[in-house]
């Protein structure tokens, strides 16, 4: 779908989970290492480019939770930790127009709110006291503003409803709203004796200003918005519903601040939004799918740049064979990022003459960059495959970024293994490309079990990294002896539009092809046990694994994490059915032969590889059902099977304890299969 570290002081629970490591001794970092590590995030830099903040997330074992909280870097002077949200994270650091306060969002006890810090110093301050807790914020270009979004109240009726007849929902009703607001920013005032800013009505309250609704009504919920730099108009994207497939009904409106008065920039079926303004104001770059609702799970997007002047949009990039995600505009230009194989790459865009170039000399893999106000310094955060993620300033006049973060210098001692990009010709032709991991001291005349790692999406990609997780232990793989590899199969990002598309009708067919055929480039190579090999995957890689279970014996166990195994299954429901009818270009009851043929079901009796499944108890976008079709489909055959089911969570697995268990689950599983260890 269109769809960092710092040195701290290390907790008491993570130095009791985290191995004593002698300093003569190689450093095989530990599930928990992995899952304790810090990592940089969001970064946004002062107005006047001077300062950068930005997010950091660590692990609380204790509550079993991970935490995000702000950190500061002055003048690019080692960071420090800004906040701190006991039970909850301090997200969406903003800078206000004058770089005197930073705006963030936490849950401080009264919902969601926004935040000041004031840069000379003292306590965070609330801005916002909104009832339902807000979603979003932005400053207005002046400061002396906030806009925010917030869920409407629930409806009186609904509560009525529920007090006579109980709880019940009505699917694709029962929604409520989200809605804009405006509110004064007004922090530092001069209290009363003993009067202090509090939630309720008590007389010695400060009472924080009155927000003003700019958005009502039950027929569209607003998604996002960017408010123009001369402060007289707001973008806003909305859509008909809160649901997740409504992004396919996603319009972009101009809202008139002083007026109200609201203007569509676009009305057509298919997504449009990501508003973008110039600095003069005149102009806005914006995302579309230009009317496309069948297939824009797996082409390629739109970028329209807007006239304020005549209401006109005209496409730009085109000849660009990627999804651009602008980040910026400046008096530099555009900017956005996107995949190119698999790099993660910055453009300068030159939307009057319709030109692009890549900036040059950034890392690797840039996720996010963020300007000062007058463009000529810019935060990055990004990747090599050497590194973590790392946060980078940088002059736009002398383009040599610099590390403000030591983010790495928690694996500096480690032993890791290296990784690299291969590629392959697959059954039909089409190249694939993948990453190799392999142990520090690979030999390639030894004989190495091989672990496949198949990542979900189908959009998604592998890129060359020095730490892999999530709940498949690679590091510990590779410290153990194997070889890993991640095909980058068809339906992967950043190989273009058309290859994408070579999944369509031919879903598990083609990526079994793709998967199987990097196996045999390995095995050609001379290096791999073919005896001992595995393969796993999560979401579109647990369905891609499903079907290599019922479709081949070459592997000698196999993991399946919250994998489709009946496409009919899935269809009925899922909370994404349009992506099933674009991929299989039919519903069950127009072509029931293609959905026979992709679904790993269909060829349960041939299964015979032990598989383990994985699944979240509440998991909507691949619904639980898929998993017990599975497993009783497995039992059934008498193929060896387990069915792990982790309570409480959805699509992912969201806490660190749970984590570490579905990691251990897959190394013991793979142990037991691949290694033979226990019998």
């Amino acid at each position: 779908m269109k769809f960092v570290y710092l040195p701290l002081i290390v907790s008491a629970l993570v130095i009791f989970v985290t191995p004593y490591h002698s300093l003569d001794d190689p450093i095989y970092p530990t599930f928990e290492d992995i899952i304790a590590l810090r990592s940089a995030g969001q970064p946004t830099i002062s107005p006047d480019g001077r300062h950068v903040a930005f997010t950091m997330g660590t692990t609380d074992w204790e509550n079993n939770r991970f935490d995000t909280e702000i950190w500061l870097s002055r003048d690019g002077e080692s960071p420090f930790q800004l906040t701190q949200t006991n039970d909850g994270n301090s997200t969406n650091p903003q800078w206000s127009p004058d770089g005197r306060w930073l705006a963030f969002s936490a849950d401080r006890g009264n919902k969601r709110q926004v935040f000041g810090l004031r840069m000379a110093g003292g306590e965070a301050q609330p801005l916002t006291n909104a009832p339902e807790g807000i979603s979003d914020f932005e400053w207005s270009p002046d400061g002396s503003q906030i806009i925010y979004t917030m869920l409407e109240p629930q409806d009186s009726t609904l509560k009525d409803r529920e007090e006579q007849l109980g709880a019940f929902s009505i699917e694709d009703t029962d929604y409520r709203m989200t809605h804009l607001w405006l509110v004064d920013v007004a922090p530092d005032r001069w209290p009363a004796n003993q009067e202090v800013y509090c939630a309720d009505d008590k007389d010695r309250c400060l009472k924080h200003p009155e927000p003003k609704q700019l958005t009502k009504g039950d027929s569209l919920t607003i998604s996002g918005f960017s408010w123009s730099p001369d402060g007289k108009t707001i973008a806003l994207v909305h859509r008909e519903d809160p649901s997740i497939i409504a992004f396919m009904t996603s319009d972009i409106t101009l809202l008139d601040v002083e007026t109200g008065k609201q203007t569509p920039l676009v009305r057509q079926a298919g997504y449009e939004g990501g508003p973008v303004w110039s600095p003069d104001s005149q102009w806005i770059v914006y995302s579309s799918d230009a009317g496309n609702t069948t297939s824009n799970f797996y082409k390629n997007s739109q970028l329209m740049l807007y006239s304020v002047a005549d209401g006109d949009s005209k496409r730009i990039a085109a000849n660009f064979d990627e999804n651009l995600n602008v980040t910026d505009w400046t008096e530099r230009g555009l900017f956005a990022t996107a995949w190119q194989k698999t790099e993660r790459v910055l453009f300068n865009i030159d939307v009057q003459n319709n030109t692009m170039q890549q900036v040059e000399g950034t890392p690797r893999n840039v996720w996010s960059a963020d300007f000062s106000k007058d463009g000529t310094k810019v935060v990055l955060r990004g990747m090599t495959p050497t590194t973590l993620n790392e946060i980078y300033v940088a002059s736009m006049d002398d383009f040599r970024p610099t590390k403000i973060s030591d983010m790495t210098a928690q694996i500096k001692d480690w032993k890791i293994g290296t990784s690299e990009v291969v590629s392959w010709n697959s059954k039909d032709g089409a190249e694939i490309e993948g990453v190799l991991f392999k142990p520090d001291d690979f030999d390639p005349e030894k004989k190495y079990p091989l672990l496949v790692v198949i990542h979900g999406g189908p959009t998604g990609i592998d890129y060359p990294v020095a730490i892999d997780g999530y709940v498949y232990p690679v590091n510990q793989w590779l410290a153990k002896g194997a070889v890993v590899l991640q095909p980058n199969y068809r339906g992967s990002a950043g190989y273009g539009e058309a290859f994408r598309s070579l999944n369509v009708r031919n879903l598990g067919v083609g990526d079994a092809w793709d998967v199987m055929s990097g196996v045999d480039h390995l095995v050609d190579q001379g290096f791999i046990d073919e005896e001992r090999m595995g393969a796993m995957g999560w979401s579109q890689g647990g369905y891609i694994s499903a079907f290599l279970t019922t479709n081949t014996d070459r592997f000698a166990a196999i993991s399946v994490g919250a994998g489709i195994s009946n496409w009919v299954t899935y269809y009925v429901n899922t909370d994404i059915h349009p992506f099933t009818r674009q991929y299989l270009e039919a519903t069950p009851w127009e072509d029931m032969d293609i959905y026979l043929k992709t679904s790993p079901m269909t060829n349960i009796a041939n299964a015979s590889t032990p598989t383990l499944i994985q699944h979240g108890e509440f998991d909507r976008r691949v619904p639980i059902p898929n998993a017990y079709e599975l497993f009783q489909g497995l039992q059934d055959n008498n193929v060896e099977t387990e069915l792990i089911v982790y309570k409480g969570f959805g699509h992912g697995i969201s806490k660190p304890k749970e984590r570490l268990a579905a990691t251990k689950h897959n190394w013991e599983w793979f142990n037991q299969h691949v290694w033979k260890e226990g019998e």
